[in-house]
């Protein structure tokens, strides 16, 4: 029988960034993420740029539009960009994390 291959996670703090709606009102996003990642090396690469990371992350989220990003369509763009984001390489090379899922544990939007 095939071998369970055990899921790695690698849980970020949580984000909160204020979004605009395009008039004069703001909306506050709150989310808390956590990656799952394809081997340890990935993980630890993560770890070791965590302030380009949460900068990437950061930088996504104050991108979204509060009504869109709480439709299905809106969540799976928002997850297919921060997998783009955070899979940009973190170095002079190809310096890359294998990111697998983009999971989010907590998602309000005010």
């Amino acid at each position: 029988p095939p071998v369970a291959v055990k899921p790695i996670f690698s849980p970020l703090d949580p984000f909160t960034v204020t979004i605009n709606t395009g008039g004069s009102r703001s909306r506050v996003l709150h989310v808390a993420i956590t990656l799952q990642v394809e081997d340890e090396a990935s993980g630890a690469l993560l770890h070791e740029y965590m302030p380009v990371v949460r900068d990437r992350v950061l930088r996504v989220l104050s991108k979204q539009d509060p009504v869109y990003v709480q439709s299905p369509e809106g969540r799976e763009q928002l997850v297919d960009a921060l997998a783009d984001a955070l899979s940009a390489s973190y170095g002079p090379g190809p310096i890359v994390p294998r990111i697998a899922n983009v999971l989010f544990t907590a998602f309000v939007v005010q």
